[in-house]
C-alpha cells in the first residue's frame, strides 16, 4: 500500500523524489500554450498544490527547485509566486 500511495503523489526523476501533482500542473500550463512560460494563472495553480497540505515540505522545496531549473516563469508570476512562497513558509 505504501508503494501505491508514493506513485500517487510522487515522481521520481533520477532517483530524486518529486511532488507529482505541482510537476503536472508545471507541464499541462506550459504545453503547447502562449509562450511556454508559468503566468501568474498557473502560478495561482502551482501555489495552491503547494499549500495544500498546510506545509512547505522538503519534497515541495525541491520540486520547486526542479521547476525553477526546467520551467520558465513570466516576470509578473515569478515576483508574485516568490511572494506567497515567503509569506507560506513564514507561517
Amino acid at each position: 500500500m505504501v508503494r501505491a500511495m508514493s506513485e500517487t503523489y510522487y515522481k521520481v526523476i533520477d532517483g530524486k523524489r518529486y511532488d507529482k501533482q505541482m510537476l503536472e500542473i508545471a507541464e499541462a500550463t506550459t504545453a503547447g500554450k502562449g509562450d511556454g512560460r508559468i503566468s501568474m494563472a498557473d502560478a495561482k495553480q502551482l501555489i495552491a498544490a503547494v499549500t495544500d497540505g498546510g506545509k512547505y515540505t522538503d519534497t515541495e522545496k525541491d520540486t520547486m527547485e526542479y521547476i525553477r531549473a526546467n520551467y520558465k516563469f513570466t516576470d509578473e508570476a515569478d515576483v508574485w509566486f516568490r511572494s506567497e512562497i515567503a509569506k507560506f513558509a513564514a507561517r
